[in-house]
């Protein structure tokens, strides 16, 4: 994956409006809030490419980001916070669902989870849901910086165990210390090999 050249492509609202072509694609998913748009800034080694926001709820469109000219990496709108209106969250879900369901250039979704709490409901459902229409996807715990090694491995064993997969199935992931990213920059090449 060549990170020198990263642009910003568009801000989606409908899939009339998907970048055309047929380059590879990766999503990025997760509750709002979980360090998506830092884990993004983290991985392609720039500041401030991707909005981070305190405010949950910040990302409300499908965010297309061109690396190279190779693949596209695709911010998808947090889930789960409350206090977002609910039919602009139906709409969201319906969107994200849609891209999901149709899009061919789709590889895999990094689904992001914060290693310091237990397995939200809304995660599980989401990573079963992906298991169960075929969808690729790779789990990677942020925020690992925030807790002692014991503390990332107990965490980890409950999230893996939770979710149903080995440690080898995932990744563990730190945007302020940039550890893990070349591990999940090495995993996501595999999925960009022809099929």
């Amino acid at each position: 994956m060549q990170l020198q050249k990263v642009i910003f492509v568009d801000s989606v609202f409908s899939l009339a409006q998907l970048p055309e072509g047929d380059l590879p694609e990766i999503a990025f998913a997760g509750r709002s809030n979980v360090g998506k748009s830092s884990l993004l800034n983290c991985l392609l080694q720039r500041r401030n490419l991707v909005k981070v926001s305190a405010r949950p709820g910040k990302t409300q469109s499908l965010n297309f980001y061109l690396v190279g000219e190779e693949l596209h990496l695709v911010d998808l709108p947090g889930y789960g916070y409350a206090k977002v209106d609910k039919k602009l969250q139906a709409k969201w879900q319906e969107l994200i669902t849609a891209y999901l369901e149709t899009r061919p250039n789709l590889r895999c979704v990094v689904l992001i989870i914060d290693l310091r709490h237990a397995l939200k409901d809304l995660d599980r459902m989401l990573a079963g849901w992906l298991q169960s229409q075929a969808i690729p996807w790779l789990p990677v715990y942020t925020k690992m910086d925030k807790l002692s090694r014991n503390e990332q491995h107990r965490q980890a064993r409950l999230l893996d165990a939770a979710l149903g997969i080995a440690p080898a199935d995932r990744l563990l992931f730190s945007a302020k210390t940039g550890e893990g990213r070349e591990q999940l920059l090495a995993r996501l090449d595999t999925f960009l090999t022809p099929r």
